[in-house]
């Protein structure tokens, strides 16, 4: 078992080893799916992140408890609110929505969840979160009730994400939305990259070897993938990680 979530991923951007974590909405996975889709899982991830935009109340400690039982890798959890937060995961990406102007996102869901993460072991991992234009209104541009960056818009999301560094995020989360048309661009990506010291975390409209190796080259430290896997498990009998 990874003692540090962080360090982890620092460690293998350092050797050039690039990472994939799984994200499962516990509002979509069906319980009884669980031993399928931790097969698959365990054999091609490196973390279970848990999450969503909007989660029913004790769905998620539901789903990670199961999961535990399951699977042996870290489980991170990627709250879309307070209440998401449970202490049987071993890590939370204390995210911080950098793109938007919703105080709420900033910094109030964060005041919220200082009590409980007082009282767990969670691995606390400041985030910054940054949603780009993914081709169609994602849910977390619903709920947070901000704008993505523009696609094209490369200066404004280097500048964010410049920013969250300088700031003290020790990850930045590039996010083209659940369910995205379209990936992250690989110009932006790349751009983002070159200048970070930190790693990045790419998510959204990742669905085919190609985006995954362009995603992989262009600067990404981890890919989250999402939608494709709640639509199709065995998206992984497509794809191939060997080469990373």
């Amino acid at each position: 078992m990874i003692k540090s979530v962080l360090q982890y991923i620092v460690k293998s951007k350092k050797i050039g080893k690039k990472l994939l974590a799984v994200l499962l909405d516990p509002d979509k996975v069906n319980l009884e799916d669980l031993p399928a889709l931790s097969k698959k899982i365990n054999k091609n991830a490196d973390f279970i992140f848990v999450g969503g935009s909007t989660v029913s109340e004790g769905v998620t400690e539901n789903l990670v408890r199961s999961l535990k039982k399951k699977s042996s890798l870290p489980i991170v959890i990627f709250p879309g609110d307070h209440t998401q937060i449970t202490e049987d995961a071993n890590a939370i990406l204390f995210l911080s929505l950098l793109s938007g102007e919703n105080p709420e996102y900033l910094i109030k869901q964060q005041i919220k969840s200082v009590s409980k993460l007082q009282r767990s072991q969670l691995e606390i991992i400041p985030t910054g979160y940054i949603l780009i234009n993914g081709g169609h209104e994602s849910s977390v541009q619903k709920v947070s009730k901000t704008k993505p960056v523009d696609s094209t818009d490369i200066s404004l999301a280097t500048k964010i994400a410049i920013a969250g560094m300088y700031m003290g995020k020790q990850l930045i989360y590039l996010e083209a939305g659940s369910g995205a048309k379209n990936p992250v661009p690989n110009s932006l990506l790349k751009k983002v990259a070159e200048n970070l010291t930190i790693p990045i975390l790419v998510g959204g409209g990742i669905r085919t070897q190609k985006q995954l190796d362009d995603a992989y080259k262009n600067g990404a430290d981890v890919v989250v993938i999402g939608s494709a896997f709640e639509e199709n498990i065995e998206i992984f009998n497509h794809l191939s990680f060997s080469k990373f």
